[in-house]
């Protein structure tokens, strides 16, 4: 467990306040200040009832926790709760108790809150996901039922996949019991929320590589009931027939078309539906993305944080937010809005969590 002091939070702040940049797209009342450093590979969050914030990593193997205890918009202090996990991208809190999830398991931390300076060994509640670590850091997420969510990468750039899990959202009970498809045809979704308003369940996924700079585009995708099929490995986008996997199984329009695309290679992650009272009226609703960024693409692409607009609960149109400093030196990847209405971000590049607020 580490412990923050104030002088060198201070120290900190002084470095890594990025306020808004002229020509962002968004007021200039908007801030963007440092809410915890020090958690390399931060990626995943999760909020507890305390407030404190959960955050998973991947090749770090750590799990942390961070606390604002002074409530003063920046954390104080840092607990390192779990090491040594394999790549435990995905962290949900629920009923008092942090789930992990790791390549091909499921932990669960009982009763973490009042535990942070002695975590608890884990227990596990589920062990049976598949073990192949390309794409298999996973998301997770408590859903508006009380069951936890989880996406499941395919082992690949492009291939059918035999195991049954690969390419699918699932969801469980908190205890490990019931597992359940919920979505098919997925590449590798790193991110999903659920709209405030229709209850559907939306995510990202990324498409596959090596077919240029411009294909396939990036995908939101919206689940309007169990078991629909996203295409993949057959159909990208709209209606782009793989050219290594050959005929689709059925006609590409008979999948479930993205409802927006994004970039190819921007690598579309962690998603937020706003809810909060801190920001102006017309950000209730919208959606926020983190681009993480390209990695292969000829001139790089990403590595901001865009809003999907919404219009009678249907995407409308994708505005730039915030361009990150540096370009890929900044990497974001997921979001959490506290209690007060701002909205963290975390950035794996970084390895920091941000806060944006209204001034």
């Amino acid at each position: 467990m580490l412990r923050l002091s104030r002088f060198f939070a201070l120290y900190l702040s002084l470095f890594f306040i990025f306020p808004l940049q002229a020509g962002a797209a968004v007021s200039d009342r908007f801030s963007i200040e440092l809410y915890a450093a020090g958690l390399p590979d931060a990626r995943s969050l999760a909020l507890g009832d305390d407030g404190t914030v959960y955050v998973g990593t991947r090749i770090e193997g750590k799990v942390y926790a961070v606390v604002d205890s002074d409530r003063d918009g920046q954390a104080d202090r840092k607990y390192t709760l779990a090491e040594g996990l394999s790549l435990p991208n995905g962290v949900a809190f629920y009923n008092g108790d942090l789930y992990v999830a790791e390549i091909s398991k499921i932990l669960r931390f009982k009763g973490i809150a009042g535990k942070l300076k002695n975590p608890p060994e884990p227990e596990i509640i589920y062990d049976r996901l598949p073990t192949n670590a390309h794409h298999g850091w996973h998301y997770l997420k408590v859903g508006m039922d009380k069951k936890l969510y989880l996406s499941i990468g395919v082992p690949c750039n492009i291939c059918k996949p035999r195991q049954l899990l690969y390419g699918k959202i699932i969801r469980i009970y908190p205890d490990g019991s019931d597992l359940e498809i919920v979505a098919k045809g997925i590449r590798n979704s790193v991110g999903f929320d659920w709209h405030p308003q229709t209850g559907e369940l939306w995510f990202t996924d990324n498409g596959r590589d090596r077919l240029g700079d411009d294909l396939p585009a990036d995908e939101l995708n919206v689940l309007s009931e169990k078991g629909q099929h996203f295409g993949f490995p057959w159909c990208h986008g709209e209606a782009l027939v793989d050219p290594k996997m050959g005929t689709p199984r059925k006609p590409c329009e008979r999948f479930e078309p993205p409802a927006w695309e994004f970039q190819a290679h921007s690598a579309p992650l962690g998603i937020h539906f706003y809810t909060g009272k801190m920001f102006p009226e017309k950000y209730q609703g919208q959606l926020f993305v983190a681009l993480h960024g390209s990695w292969d693409r000829s001139e790089p692409a990403g590595y901001k944080i865009v809003t999907i607009q919404f219009k009678n609960d249907q995407p409308e149109r994708e505005v730039l937010f915030y361009e990150m400093e540096g370009g890929y030196q900044s990497r974001p990847v997921d979001f959490l809005q506290l209690p007060d209405g701002s909205l963290l971000f975390s950035d794996d590049k970084r390895g920091a969590i941000y806060r944006i607020s209204w001034r």
